[in-house]
């Protein structure tokens, strides 16, 4: 047998380099065969997520906005205003629409990385822009009568801020969402027993969707009525933004598919995926806030009269979320209806303002963080309210319109 000079076996040292071209075949054959298998699992979670956005997308007719359209927006990542709206009457598949319940308007901001979500009154009277035939009526209705296009035509005639896109909720099933991202953790902000769940105010309670859903849909027992609902809802919308961080959630195909049938927007799978890219920062700095009316009756109807002060309010806060300048709002004839049984805001039984609690003292004015101390003196009490624009008059008009003086 042939041997080198240190005695080692040369077929031995051959055998041995064989050995190990074997393994390394081995080793990146089994790799290949893996990265094979994850592309075409990723192949099949994007067709599946595509095609899955793809039935929940429908247009609502919203026409290009003043900080641009929808495409040159996200393209360009700048700030978006999202309309939010939610309906509690059925699957977004029935023949009947419904009203919108929920109607919130989000402004991401990817270059200060901070998102903005503000509740509207759905009870506001206002005229609606493509039915005069329809008016007065309450904003919840414009979803019903002209789609999302009508609702943000309201929204700029009241409030003069763009609206880039929509998004239509089913929240009658929430729960399946809350399931998929694993539960949601909420502190309540008061306590109350509902629909079997019992929930205490400032403990911090994990929530499955069927307790999540309780919790914001709860309105008759709240002192705040409506308005303690659109917070917890509002807590309920944060607290899913918080669990969706990242674009593995979002673009999840048993997430999505969780929400095909229960949710209708105007975004495409390409632009949820560029707002998973670039927008998803926003989300980690939440200021939420909400609009402050004062409740009245006019022919045996209940609504919400929000003032003009309040309206420019939440438009600067809106616009300037959208790195808008501001401006100044127009008035509407309805501005100027009131009614001789005026009561106090619907979001307090005993207080004068919007935002306070059964003892009267305010809790929430403005953003749901702030005090609303101020409240009175930036916007006026009821008495105020009175004053400041009039008493109902025994002569109106067909919209309801106060022809008496104090305006």
């Amino acid at each position: 047998m042939k041997t080198l000079k240190n005695g080692n076996d040369v077929n031995t040292r051959v055998g041995k380099r064989k050995k190990r071209g074997k393994t390394k075949r081995i080793f990146w054959g089994i790799l290949a065969a893996l990265l094979v298998g994850i592309a075409g699992f990723a192949y099949y979670e994007y067709h599946t997520v595509k095609n899955v956005a793809d039935s929940a997308y429908k247009s609502g007719g919203i026409s290009s906005a003043e900080n641009g359209s929808k495409n040159s927006v996200i393209s360009s990542s700048k700030p978006i205003a999202i309309l939010l709206m939610g309906t509690d009457t059925g699957a977004l598949g029935r023949t009947y629409k419904g009203r919108t319940d929920s109607i919130m308007v989000a402004v991401l901001n990817p270059k200060t990385k901070k998102t903005t979500l503000v509740s509207f009154e759905r009870d506001q009277q206002v005229n609606l822009p493509d039915y005069p035939d329809k008016s007065p009526s309450k904003l919840n209705a414009a979803y019903a009568y002209g789609n999302a296009k009508e609702l943000a035509k309201v929204l700029k005639k009241y409030y003069n801020i763009p609206i880039n896109a929509y998004v239509l909720i089913n929240m009658g099933d929430l729960k399946t969402i809350v399931n998929k991202v694993g539960g949601i953790d909420i502190a309540p902000v008061l306590s109350f027993s509902y629909e079997g769940y019992t929930f205490t105010k400032g403990k911090t309670t994990h929530m499955n969707g069927a307790k999540a859903l309780a919790y914001s849909r709860m309105r008759y027992d709240d002192p705040q009525g409506d308005y303690g609902r659109q917070k917890r809802q509002r807590q309920v919308l944060s607290a899913l933004l918080k669990k969706a961080e990242s674009a593995t959630t979002l673009l999840n195909s048993s997430f999505i598919s969780s929400l095909s049938k229960q949710v209708q927007t105007d975004l495409t799978f390409a632009d949820l995926t560029s707002l998973a890219k670039n927008y998803l920062a926003a989300t980690k700095n939440l200021k939420t806030d909400y609009t402050h009316g004062t409740g009245y009756m006019q022919n045996g109807v209940s609504y919400q009269k929000i003032s003009v002060p309040e309206r420019q309010r939440i438009s600067n806060l809106i616009r300037k979320a959208l790195g808008l300048k501001t401006k100044k709002i127009s008035t509407d004839s309805i501005d100027t209806s009131t009614s001789s049984s005026t009561s106090s805001s619907s979001s307090s039984s005993a207080g004068n303002t919007p935002g306070s609690n059964a003892s009267g003292s305010t809790t929430a004015p403005g953003s749901d963080t702030n005090t609303g101390s101020n409240y009175n003196s930036n916007y006026g009490s009821n008495s105020t309210y009175n004053s400041g624009y009039g008493t109902q008059d025994s002569s109106q008009n067909m919209y309801g319109q106060n022809t008496g003086t104090g305006y």
